[in-house]
């Protein structure tokens, strides 16, 4: 991550499932920390917009892809593991 590297990421979930709720509230944790006034967070939930999710190859829910930088990277689940997290998603130095 350099340090003034913008990011921008897509979160999709499915309505106000658990997990869902949970990975909404990690990612925005994680960003109000890691990286302030630098990030973007677009939420679809997938039973409005089940288009949006197969044009991007959603197969289960919650599903994180960092759109910028690129590459795209992905990561499933709700979040909560943030170490493993920050390094899929490119967050560590």
């Amino acid at each position: 991550m350099k340090k003034g590297d913008s990011y921008k990421f897509r979160l999709y979930v499915v309505g106000d499932a658990p997990n869902s709720i949970k990975a909404i509230a990690n990612l925005r944790a994680l960003c109000r920390e890691c990286l302030p006034e630098r990030h973007e967070i677009e939420v679809v939930d997938v039973l409005l917009n089940p288009e949006r999710a197969l044009n991007d190859g959603v197969l289960m829910t919650p599903l994180l892809l960092r759109v910028s930088p690129e590459p795209v990277r992905k990561i499933i689940g709700s979040l909560s593991h943030r170490d493993p997290m920050m390094a899929i998603m490119g967050l560590h130095d």
